[in-house]
């Protein structure tokens, strides 16, 4: 462990300034995943028409989620019978639809700009490389000019190794919401509509 920790810190120190605010980007950047990753919870398998006609029925569901609390936002405010009823419900539904958004922005930022940082890193070491070349104190150095080229590589490495896997998990994350709010809109309609007759509550439950 403690071998490990060494190459880990001389990995950073190899990388120059730039290694630092990578670093904090990558514990920022996973955290937020994170986050939303938590905050993307349907709290239920079932579709939308089943988990409003199972409520109706007393069938409520067990976990927590993003379509379970705006059910049940909805539900109360559908027993107190308000005019526009579909106003209220926007304004209800509004925290869970900010709470799925939360951090997106950032970890888009993130994403795009750990590679810029990571360029960055790379044109500061070749600069120093090349102005290296005039004394030759590269080559006193362990790997010479190759050895300075390689250090200055490593923050472009480091920086796509950023974002690389923040894109795709984000991806991943973005379609998930964009189904979830999809459903939120669904469960709106369902909550303003008629409600069902006994038979398909049954055929639905």
């Amino acid at each position: 462990m403690l071998d490990f920790f060494q190459q880990f810190f001389g990995y950073l120190q190899s990388g120059g300034y730039v290694m630092p605010p990578l670093v904090i980007a990558t514990i920022v950047l996973w955290w937020t995943l994170g986050y939303r990753y938590a905050a993307l919870r349907r709290g239920t398998v079932r579709g939308t028409r089943p988990l409003v006609y199972r409520y109706l029925k007393g069938k409520k569901p067990s976990r927590d989620g993003v379509l379970v609390r705006a059910l049940e936002k909805g539900m109360k405010l559908r027993e107190q019978n308000p005019p526009h009823l579909r106003r209220f419900l926007d304004d209800a539904f509004a925290e869970e639809e900010s709470e799925i958004q939360k951090f997106k922005i950032l970890i888009t930022t993130i994403v795009l700009v750990a590679p810029l940082l990571g360029l960055l890193g790379t044109v500061s070491g070749m600069i120093e490389t090349f102005d290296s070349l005039g004394d030759m104190s590269l080559f006193s150095q362990s790997g010479g000019i190759a050895g300075g080229i390689s250090q200055a590589l490593i923050t472009t490495q480091m920086g796509l190794a950023v974002s690389i896997p923040g894109l795709i998990v984000n991806g991943i994350l973005d379609k998930k919401q964009r189904q979830i709010q999809i459903e939120l809109a669904q469960i709106k309609d369902l909550i303003c509509g008629p409600i069902p007759g006994k038979e398909d509550t049954d055929a639905l439950s």
